[in-house]
């Protein structure tokens, strides 16, 4: 491996390899940018896109798919107040020009208790749904009487309003992330220059990923949808500016050492690029392990994930490196580390904190398990599941539209199931649903395919579609229709789609999660060369994950005043933070290997923490801050993702990777790299019983220098 990192370092750290680095990154960046904005050309917008692959309700919407070329969309317009009827019969004719062709305005229907009135309006949905729902809202309710409240709701106006937020996701993640980064690596560098380099090759790196991940949906069948495209761009910056600063850190140190700044980052990249490699190794295969999912939009999430990190790495390890190289020493002013300076890390927190734990090791990792174990007791309470109305920081106009219909009409009014069933049996499935408890009325008629073989029921149910009572009652209704011979009838629906979403995600924690777990593990062995490092080291990142989401549930139920968790946040959650948790693990415990192997045990941890301290909390909170932007957007699930990543990401930087795992490593001492070499060969300091509990570690390390 170092040989293999040494001749590919001789490239961005060579006098002329820099400048042929910087010409191909230019080259592809030309070639690539036009491609890089075509990406929300290939997202998928499509019903199954959030869908589990192959779940009954995404057969019904591929089975719909055969019933009509001019498929329909509803919008229902809701009026309530004392002069709803007046509304409602001023908006009929001009609610009409908005029909598909061939399609008739159901209502103005009444509601039971006379106090509503609901319109419901057959959109084209192979026109710009969203435009025309726009402009239908602009329209309804124009001229209502004083006193009357005109909503617009149903499942045209329910993908419009969550159109709307992916719309303008991108963008605002973008401007945000840069901010963020920027003022970080200010605040990080103390330089007025030293920051553009980083952010520049992210820069590179996110063009890269961009027109790849086109690329691949175009011509590899990528799955790509609107929120994996959003996650994307963040993802890249924060893990790419955790290896510009590592890199940074590294060859600034070797600066101190030698004169020549190629030499510098030559060796700079050949003693982190193992650490740098083996985390983006890691999250890349731990995202991709996200492959196994049944819900298509985490399968999406993972790959889409995995093509960013592996382009952060590249540019990263190639284009930083030579601009840096390029630049020269002074891009670090006004902290220009000279040759043959001390690096003075003797003087730094990391080095007061490393010799307090030093001082009581076991019960340094004994009360930093007990701090997460409290927060982690919190998960147990967690409440999973968001209704619709529930999935926004603000509501929209679709969701108090369902309010009314639920106050007024049976709660699925608006958004009926769906039964595909074979025309011959449609009698036999029709009186089977009419008789299921939960089921307020199947409507008469219903669409048939050309050849007339299947035919839809629309079954309207009595409680809200994303309610609980409604997926018991859709349960029902499958169980009674799948029991009628010859029908082959399916159920779908925005409730039976909840149902199985919820279901999926719990097998897709089942599945996804041991597997990422042994992938990690397996990347760490080999690192690492040993066993009990790699088992403890993936322990404390369970550990932290668990306290995290404990942290985060206080926080939603507490603060932010969220009904519950998204289904979708354990296992995204888990993923993120394995990964990403892993990564600060790999930072130190990559440079304690290297100088436990010079300097023994005890002052090989002492000085990994020592020397790594400083740039994974940097890292630590740039990744913690770029996450955290999702907290502002008005999706609950993007923003309770951001607080549970950035609040594992701290708890990794601060508590686990500062105290937990240096004092594992000091109580175990020679144990911890059982059986690997430094088992046995590690250097013995004079009253070392390798138990990690020796004179030394009751001194402050100085002066030491790697």
């Amino acid at each position: 491996m170092r040989a293999l990192l040494q001749r590919i370092a001789r490239a961005p750290g060579g006098r002329r390899g820099k400048w042929a680095v910087l010409a191909a990154w230019l080259i592809v960046a030309v070639a690539l940018g036009p491609l890089a904005g075509k990406l929300g050309d290939v997202e998928d917008t499509g019903p199954n896109a959030f869908l589990p692959h192959g779940a009954e309700s995404a057969r019904v919407n591929t089975e719909l798919e055969k019933f009509r070329t001019d498929t329909v969309m509803p919008v229902v317009v809701v009026y309530t107040g004392a002069g709803a009827r007046e509304a409602a019969d001023a908006d009929r004719a001009a609610l009409d020009r908005f029909t598909a062709p061939g399609r008739r305005i159901t209502g103005p229907v009444p509601s039971d208790d006379r106090e509503a009135l609901m319109t419901v309006v057959p959109l084209d949905a192979e026109d710009e749904v969203t435009d025309t729902v726009d402009a239908l809202r602009d329209i309804a309710g124009a001229n209502a009487p004083p006193g009357t409240d005109v909503e617009v709701g149903g499942p045209a106006a329910s993908l419009t309003d969550s159109v709307a937020v992916f719309d303008s996701l991108d963008a605002t993640l973008m401007i945000a992330t840069v901010l963020v980064v920027t003022a970080l690596l200010l605040i990080t560098y103390r330089s007025p220059v030293l920051w553009l380099f980083p952010l520049l090759s992210v820069g590179f790196a996110a063009v890269l990923t961009q027109a790849s991940t086109y690329l691949l949906a175009e011509h590899a069948s990528l799955p790509v949808d609107p929120q994996s495209a959003g996650v994307l761009m963040v993802l890249v910056f924060g893990v790419g500016t955790d290896y510009a600063l590592l890199l940074i850190a590294r060859y600034r140190e070797e600066l101190h050492r030698h004169e020549d700044r190629h030499r510098a980052m030559r060796i700079a990249l050949t003693r982190s690029g193992p650490a740098v490699l083996a985390s983006a190794g890691t999250i890349a295969v731990g995202l991709a392990c996200l492959a196994l999912a049944d819900v298509n939009s985490s399968r999406s999430l993972g790959l889409v994930g995995a093509v960013g990190v592996v382009c952060a790495f590249l540019a990263m390890v190639t284009v930083l490196p030579a601009l840096l190289v390029l630049a020269g020493r002074w891009v670090f002013w006004p902290f220009v580390p000279r040759f043959g300076t001390p690096a003075r890390k003797e003087r730094t927190v990391w080095a007061r904190v490393g010799s307090a734990v030093a001082r009581r090791p076991r019960w340094s990792w004994l009360m930093s398990v007990a701090v997460t174990g409290v927060l982690a007791l919190s998960a147990a309470g967690i409440s999973l599941g968001l209704t619709q109305s529930e999935m926004f920081q603000d509501k929209p106009g679709s969701v108090v539209a369902q309010e009314r219909i639920s106050e007024h009409f049976p709660s699925g009014a608006s958004d009926p199931a769906q039964i595909v069933t074979r025309t011959a049996a449609a009698g036999e499935v029709r009186t089977a649903a009419a008789g299921v408890d939960g089921v307020a009325r199947v409507e008469p008629g219903g669409d048939r395919t050309p050849d007339g073989s299947l035919i839809t029921l629309s079954v309207v149910l009595e409680d809200a579609p994303d309610s609980d009572a409604a997926k018991d009652t859709v349960d029902a209704l499958r169980t009674a229709v799948h029991g009628v011979d010859g029908a082959d009838a399916l159920v779908g629906g925005t409730t039976a789609e909840s149902l199985d979403t919820a279901r999926a995600a719990d097998r897709d924690l089942t599945t996804v999660v041991p597997v990422v777990l042994l992938v990690v593990l397996a990347v760490l062995i080999g690192l690492l060369r040993a066993l009990v490092a790699p088992v403890l080291l993936l322990a404390t990142v369970v550990v932290s994950y668990l306290a995290a989401l404990g942290a985060s549930n206080l926080l939603f139920e507490h603060v932010l005043g969220y009904a519950g968790v998204d289904w979708s946040i354990p296992l995204m959650g888990f993923v993120f933070l394995v990964a990403l948790g892993i990564d600060y693990n790999i930072f130190l415990m990559h440079r304690v290997r290297e100088e436990t192997a010079r300097l023994g045990v005890t002052r090989g941890v002492l000085e990994g923490l020592t020397s790594t301290g400083g740039v994974i909390t940097s890292a630590g909170v740039v990744l913690a801050a770029t996450f955290a932007v999702f907290a502002g957007l008005p999706l609950v699930t993007m923003a309770q993702m951001g607080v549970l990543v950035g609040i594992g990401v701290l708890l990794d930087t601060f508590l686990v990777r500062t105290v937990m795992v240096p004092a594992l490593a000091l109580d175990l001492g020679r144990l911890f790299w059982w059986p690997g070499r430094l088992f046995r060969e590690a250097p013995r300091p004079d009253g070392d019983t390798g138990s990690g509990r020796t004179p030394e570690t009751r001194e402050p390390v100085a002066g030491t220098t790697a």
